[in-house]
């Protein structure tokens, strides 16, 4: 009996499918109203600034905003400044409310290491590219707002797919963008041409490979080949590392899915594994069905023909 529509990733030395299970979807109760009588508004109107922009962060949002604010500092530290800081909200249950909160941020980078893990697994790459720009032809917010829409349209005309992030580095702190990238044959406007450039970081003269159009439009970018899958993962532990020292979210285009779909055979299975043994850990050479049908053993040029999800 196959497992029907399982949900397969790849961890990096092998293929595991997740099967399906039968959840029931909890409703999310209404947020309760409330109406203001005039004294209540009249007390709110007296409040000074500085308490009236507290309040209008959430105790979650206010609590995020200031765990940024001390980053670098270590965990007993930060527990006992937040601890202070929400003692007028929640009293003597205060130090519980950090430490959840605390744990939850933890939890959080675990999820998105975890999906940035199976998206890269999953998907072909082929640049490592960063670019930045020209003070002659952008501000920092135009070239944001510019090389965001320029690569929107990349994705949509040209096939491209990426992950990147915005950083700063650098003796000038510079707004720049990093990113994996897998830009298609025929899909890369412009030419790359090779230059020699100043590296402030390397403090030293060096040889890049930069793409025309971009230069034209932005200013300085580098375009990175990745000729095997190792470099590949070594490009994604950069993003990796970025999320585990700032906590910054990724920026993915919308065509990186996390699974592939597939029917999966009893055959193939070699093993159940994980938390209470949900997970299938499949051999090298599986095979993929749709409805039915074997698509054929699985490989990249398979994988492109299944069906994905996230």
């Amino acid at each position: 009996m196959p497992y029907r529509n399982a949900k397969v990733y790849n961890d990096g030395s092998h293929f595991i499918a997740i099967p399906q299970t039968s959840s029931p979807h909890r409703r999310k109760k209404s947020p309760e109203r409330t109406v203001c009588t005039g004294k209540e508004l009249q007390t709110r109107a007296d409040k000074t600034e500085k308490e009236t922009a507290r309040e209008a962060l959430t105790p979650k949002e206010r609590f995020e905003k200031i765990y940024k604010e001390n980053d670098g500092k270590g965990k007993a530290e930060k527990i006992d400044i937040l601890t202070k800081e929400f003692e007028k909200d929640f009293g003597t249950e205060a130090e519980a409310f950090v430490r959840e909160n605390m744990e939850r941020i933890t939890r959080n980078k675990i999820v998105r290491k975890t999906r940035l893990t199976r998206k890269i697994n999953l998907n072909p790459w082929n640049y490592f590219c960063t670019f930045t720009y020209s003070d002659a032809k952008h501000t920092e917010e135009s070239f944001r707002k510019g090389l965001s829409e320029v690569l929107k349209r990349m994705v949509h005309r040209k096939g491209w797919r990426y992950i990147g992030v915005w950083e700063r580095g650098g003796e000038r702190n510079r707004l720049h963008f990093h990113g994996i990238f897998f830009i298609p044959e025929n899909g890369m406007p412009g030419a790359l041409e090779t230059r020699t450039d100043y590296s402030f970081n390397e403090h030293k003269r060096q040889m890049i490979m930069q793409n025309t159009y971009f230069n034209d439009k932005f200013g300085r970018n580098d375009f990175n080949k990745l000729d095997a899958k190792r470099e590949a993962t070594d490009a994604a532990r950069y993003l990796m590392k970025y999320i585990e020292k700032s906590g910054e979210k990724l920026v993915y285009s919308r065509n990186i899915p996390t699974y592939f779909k597939s029917d999966i055979m009893e055959e193939d299975v070699l093993c159940r594994i994980g938390q209470e043994d949900k997970k299938l850990l499949l051999s090298d050479d599986f095979g993929c069905w749709e409805d039915g049908c074997l698509i054929g053993k699985v490989s990249p040029e398979v994988i492109e023909k299944m069906p994905k999800c996230n």
